[in-house]
């Protein structure tokens, strides 16, 4: 779901360039959603619960919304100095070609921003979100990404996010409406998955925004989810399915643990282990202790691990809480599958830099002057 590098600029009249592009109308600082969902922004819980009304598809998916929670937010760690910046991009993990920041990047050539969010945030392999609940689609959508990342020899992340009763009412409401038809459009996104290694993180905030939900109802979601653990590997076995954890400053290790045990993240016939912190800035050092924990509580097999999104981690969490495209944020660890951390399988991009939370652009939309904010601090 951590490497940010220093630049100078020149003052004067590349300023001067620059506001005029944040000023000048969104035309040349956002680029539109591509054909397959982008991931989409945090939003706060609501007051009041509520269910989920039947989903319409919209050009910018909502997101999940694992920050601005009801919970102490731990102070966040001493930012590590800056280090000397790395564009390698890593070795196994694939890049999709119809990212919006790509097309931002291939259409803005002579932006003044063009070099430095080509290079540290374009050329990074991020996921790939289906938010929207669109079953005679998805099949072919996720083959099309799948494919690709086998073509090259490279391991696509996915991220279906469609659950019902998503962000329990609020801001990012929406999915399936109902979990039969959940559990239908699983079948059909498990369809498109192949027979190569696809990394899967299923459904941000589904088990750590439970709390919202009746007895009952987190029942049926969590038998729900330990079925799609299920349909997700039986279609493909070389699928790593991962459930949702939160992140270091919401539920507790053992709470958390004891709902994704419900929800199958314990069995190997569902569960590669668990992810934490998608679309939120704790630095990877919390969340690689947090982790451990929650999985030292759900037990489950040793092989057990964990996948933790370091998008824009790179200086931690905001003091306040910030959930919202919070300022003074930098790119985290570019992502990989060699963390060198016991029990931790990689560090993700799965909250695409430079899509918007809704602050400093439309909701879920890539915003040129949010990423090279990220990409040049």
């Amino acid at each position: 779901m951590v490497v940010a590098a220093s630049l100078v600029v020149v003052a004067g009249a590349v300023a001067g360039v620059l506001a005029a592009f944040d000023d000048g109308g969104r035309a040349s600082d956002e680029a539109g959603p591509p054909e397959v969902s982008a991931s989409p922004r945090p939003a706060p819980l609501p007051a009041v619960p509520t269910r989920s009304a039947p989903a319409t598809t919209a050009s910018a998916p909502p997101s999940p919304s694992p920050s601005a929670r009801r919970t102490t937010t731990p102070a966040p760690s001493k930012p590590a100095k800056k280090r000397e910046h790395r564009t390698a991009v890593a070795g196994r993990l694939y890049r999709h070609p119809d990212s919006q920041v790509l097309a931002w990047v291939r259409s803005h050539s002579g932006d003044p921003r063009h070099a430095v969010i080509a290079s540290r945030i374009a050329e990074q392999p991020a996921a790939v979100w289906f938010a929207d609940y669109s079953p005679d689609t998805v099949t072919a959508r996720v083959a099309a990404v799948t494919s690709g990342g086998a073509a090259l020899g490279r391991v696509p992340v996915v991220v279906p996010y469609t659950i019902p009763g998503r962000d329990c009412g609020g801001h990012s409401q929406g999915g399936a409406p109902g979990l039969d038809a959940y559990d239908a459009w699983i079948d059909r996104f498990a369809a498109g998955l192949g027979s190569d290694e696809v990394i899967v993180v299923l459904e941000p905030d589904s088990v750590a925004q439970a709390e919202c939900l009746s007895a009952s109802e987190r029942a049926d979601r969590f038998a729900s989810l330990a079925r799609a653990g299920r349909v997700l590997k039986a279609a493909n076995p070389r699928a790593r399915v991962y459930f949702d954890a939160g992140h270091s400053g919401w539920n507790a290790p053992g709470k958390q643990a004891a709902w994704l045990r419900q929800a199958g993240a314990a069995s190997p016939e569902s569960s590669d282990g668990i992810f934490s912190n998608v679309s939120n800035f704790h630095t990877t050092a919390d969340e690689v202790a947090y982790d451990r924990r929650v999985l030292d509580a759900l037990g489950g097999p040793a092989g057990l691990g964990a996948v933790i999104d370091t998008s824009r981690n790179g200086n931690g969490a905001p003091a306040d809480g910030e959930w919202c495209d919070p300022a003074g944020r930098k790119l985290g660890r570019a992502p990989t599958m060699s963390t060198g951390e016991a029990r931790i399988d990689a560090y993700l991009w799965v909250k695409l830099p430079g899509e918007s939370d809704g602050c400093k652009g439309r909701p879920g939309t890539f915003t040129a002057s949010y990423a090279y904010d990220l990409a040049s601090s």
